[in-house]
């Protein structure tokens, strides 16, 4: 485990992180590195993580992004579910592919500057990630890091906004959130001081942070006033914007030199809020200025929030020298990236990608800058002006922008006046500190994170609720859907249960068993034998189960339906490759950087089944593929006359009992579930012309009534369609006539054309002719309904079954 030397309490954040579940609160006054655990806490850890902040030079800053942008939340106040209006219970949240994947898959949430977020903020991050992960957990089981200092800068709270969240919220700050305060977060409060040396300036800070000013402290502060100081190597810390921008405007004014303007260069996605300097930078030799980013050169000439003057301007290089340094530093542009997270396709490891850039000299004018915009920075001289001090926190974090007691000059007295309090935030910090976490919690803490991955490792029951809610589903459309997966689903849920579900659940007293004996888990030798015994026996078991799952098949009508039965089974087989993927991760024993890694891809590749989406029943499985689909092409031509669907036509189980039953006769159509007097009488005549040709085409058996007398009304049928036809009257007369379908008259007439009683030409124009015979004779198919998509309905159904059987004369 790597350590922060000489760090207690950052090494026990560090701890509480890399080896527990629980939310943490990471705190501490100005200057004690805050900053420097995120960027360390990035490098090493083996959680799958992404940093995001309040505002976009917050999220700049932190090399992440806006709360706003990733988790698509409006900027209007969030209303608790269980509080909104029924129409609005379901907030409507438009993710990508991707956004949806890194949520579905994330481990940590490091939220920046936590003092700053509202409770609100966090409730709605709570309804996103229980959305995509786990519903039943606060923050879908995601951990959370919340960087900040409550003593430092408060969240941006308007009126009317205030008006709406006091009906919901006790406080404003972010401990309020309704989610958080059912979690068992812990705080750890770093307290080496590294900007700060003086033991005088340190105990100064305190006292202001914790607005205790004693008569010791006020001197102090009173010492260090000097009302209307201005010194040029000293810059000004102000409360509000226009102060310090009406500052520096003078400042440049007086200065005798000539103005260079320099316009930054923004490519793709930089939203204006989020620019980290003017866009149009105005520059003079002699200005005074601020830089803005570190140096990324060997040299490190220059570091974020140091001072400096320009000593002459170019067309491509501003110089700077910074007061006691000899040596003059050549600035150029240097570029500030928008990222977005992405997954990579090929390790699915969560990645940063840069979807804008702004380019710009790292520099600002820095006679006065907003004390908003110096949190986070150090200066070795400043001068402070806090008159107008509005907000929690504001003095404080200007006061401990400088590094020394002797660097420090107050433009105007503070007194306990200028201080604003906050009793709600000193009595949350006294209860976190009188909780504060050690290192035996956090053995226990750690010891109770294992436990639960190895519980959730051997946890099958939403297999289990899965195929139950197919079941279910299938329950209340048995009529529509058939196919093997009645019978077969019912056979896969018994053996999840008894093979499965029941062994995983008395496997889990054995791992608290063993973990009670020795909390170590990667070091409990008895315990890894036996995961590795487990994931063994089980992964057995899982790839029968998918190969099971993957043999269903079922047909239906009803596009709905198909739709809600495939989606079970997609998320039935993604919760099947999930597991075989998770455990197939502990074969050799169980590490917890390989587990959780193993873990998050095998959820990426559970969210893609390994098989197709939708299997209708296969042609093979039909006990006679050659009349399914010849029934099917006549059962969509009828729909398409009709201008119905399929199913209005003849249900799904009709036609697999017309299938089974081989019925010849109107006698043996009524045994059929689903073919009542009307449907006999309007596709009896078709459905008995269909099966009982392929029947002869087969030398099956035909079952009649009375042999002759079936004979005869065959034989009566056909002939009295030819003797009205040959009598002048058209297909749509004869059907009207005899009170037939269209659909089956034509079939009378395609047959006669096959036996070369009717000349096609007298039923077809010539191009028409010509156009479905080039298709016919070119296309891979001879099926109606692609035949009548691929010309675009030029020729109807009944046209092609004429030219369907021209093509087959003898």
């Amino acid at each position: 485990m790597t350590t922060f030397q000489n760090n207690e309490q950052a090494d026990l954040a560090l701890q509480y992180i890399q080896c527990t579940d629980q939310h943490l609160f990471l705190t501490g006054k100005a200057g004690t590195g805050k900053t420097t655990f995120l960027k360390r806490l990035r490098e090493i850890s083996p959680k799958r993580m992404i940093v995001v902040a309040p505002t976009g030079v917050a999220a700049i800053n932190a090399e992440g992004v806006t709360i706003h942008s990733f988790f698509s939340l409006p900027f209007t106040p969030f209303i608790p579910k269980e509080a909104r209006v029924e129409s609005e219970n379901e907030r409507q949240y438009r993710f990508s592919r991707i956004k949806i994947d890194i949520l579905r898959s994330l481990d940590l949430l490091v939220i920046d500057e936590i003092s700053m977020v509202r409770a609100d903020i966090l409730d709605a991050i709570d309804e996103v990630l229980r959305r995509y992960k786990n519903r039943n957990k606060p923050f879908g089981g995601v951990q959370l890091l919340m960087i900040g200092d409550l003593q430092q800068l408060p969240p941006v709270v308007t009126d009317a906004d205030s008006e709406v969240l006091k009906r919901y919220y006790d406080t404003n700050f972010f401990y309020g959130s309704r989610a958080l305060g059912k979690t068992r977060f812990v705080t750890v409060e770093l307290q080496h001081i590294y900007r700060q040396s003086e033991a005088k300036f340190i105990g100064l800070l305190n006292a202001v942070r914790d607005n205790q000013l004693s008569s010791e402290v006020i001197d102090l502060l009173r010492q260090r006033t000097i009302p209307g100081f201005q010194a040029d190597d000293y810059i000004m810390l102000t409360t509000h914007n226009h102060q310090a921008q009406r500052i520096n405007d003078q400042r440049l004014k007086e200065l005798k030199n000539a103005s260079w303007f320099f316009k930054a260069k923004v490519t793709g996605d930089f939203p204006e809020s989020s620019y980290p300097t003017d866009f149009e930078l105005e520059l003079k030799p002699g200005a005074r200025v601020m830089f803005l980013k570190n140096d990324s050169s060997p040299e490190k000439a220059y570091f974020n929030g140091k001072i400096g003057v320009i000593t002459s301007i170019d067309d491509e290089t501003i110089y700077v020298q910074s007061e006691g340094e000899e040596r003059i530093i050549a600035v150029h542009p240097m570029e500030w990236n928008n990222m977005q997270y992405t997954i990579d396709d090929t390790t699915q490891e969560i990645v940063e990608t840069v979807i804008g850039t702004f380019e710009q000299y790292p520099l600002k004018l820095a006679w006065a800058i907003t004390i908003h915009k110096s949190q986070g920075l150090t200066f070795d001289k400043v001068v402070i002006d806090a008159r107008a001090a509005f907000a929690h926190g504001q003095v404080y974090v200007a006061l401990s922008r400088c590094r020394s007691l002797d660097g420090l000059v107050l433009s105007t007295p503070v007194h306990q006046n200028s201080l604003v309090s906050n009793s709600e935030i000193e009595q949350f910090t006294r209860k976190q500190k009188e909780n504060a976490p050690s290192q035996e919690s956090l053995r226990t803490a750690q010891q109770y994170y294992m436990q639960e991955l190895l519980i959730d490792l051997f946890d099958f029951t939403p297999l289990q609720k899965e195929i139950i809610n197919l079941i279910y589903r299938l329950r209340e459309n048995d009529q529509v859907v058939s196919g093997n997966i009645h019978k077969s689903v019912r056979d896969v849920k018994a053996f999840i249960n008894q093979d499965i579900v029941e062994i995983g659940i008395k496997f889990h007293s054995q791992i608290n068993e063993l973990i009670a004996q020795n909390g170590d888990v990667e070091n409990n030798t008895l315990l890894q034998e036996r995961i590795r015994k487990a994931t063994s026996f089980f992964g057995e078991k899982i790839e029968r189960c998918m190969t099971d799952v993957d043999a269903l098949e079922f047909e239906t009508d009803n596009k709905a339906i198909r739709k809600s039965i495939s989606d079970l089974l997609d998320k039935l087989k993604e919760q099947i490759v999930t597991k075989k993927h998770a455990l197939r991760s502990c074969a050799d024993g169980f590490r917890l950087s390989n587990y959780l890694s193993a873990r998050a891809k095998a959820i990426l590749k559970g969210d893609k089944p390994e098989t197709e989406r939708y299997k209708p029943v296969s042609l093979k499985s039909s006990a006679h593929p050659d009349l399914l689909l010849k029934l099917r092409a006549w059962r969509n031509a009828t729909a398409d006359e009709h201008n119905v669907q399929p199913y209005d036509v003849l249900r799904q189980k009709s036609l697999d009992e017309l299938i089974s039953k081989l019925p010849t006769n109107k006698k043996l159509l009524k045994s059929i579930k689903g073919l009542g007097a009307k449907r006999i009488r309007d596709y009896g005549d078709d459905l008995i012309e269909i099966i009982t040709e392929y029947m002869q085409e087969k030398g099956l058996a035909i079952a009649v009534e009375s042999e002759e007398k079936e004979l005869d009304v065959k034989t009566s049928t056909f002939d009295v369609t030819y003797n009205l036809f040959v009598n002048g009257l058209d297909a749509r007369a004869i059907a009207k006539e005899r009170g037939l379908t269209l659909t089956t008259i034509e079939g009378h007439l395609a047959r006669f054309v096959q036996q070369e009683k009717i000349d096609i030409s007298v039923l077809l124009p010539d191009d028409k002719l010509q156009k479905a015979l080039d298709y016919f004779r070119s296309a891979d198919t001879a099926g109606l309904t692609p035949a009548f998509e691929a010309l675009q309905g030029a020729l109807s159904y009944g046209e092609l079954k004429y030219v369907l059987s021209y093509l087959n004369r003898p």
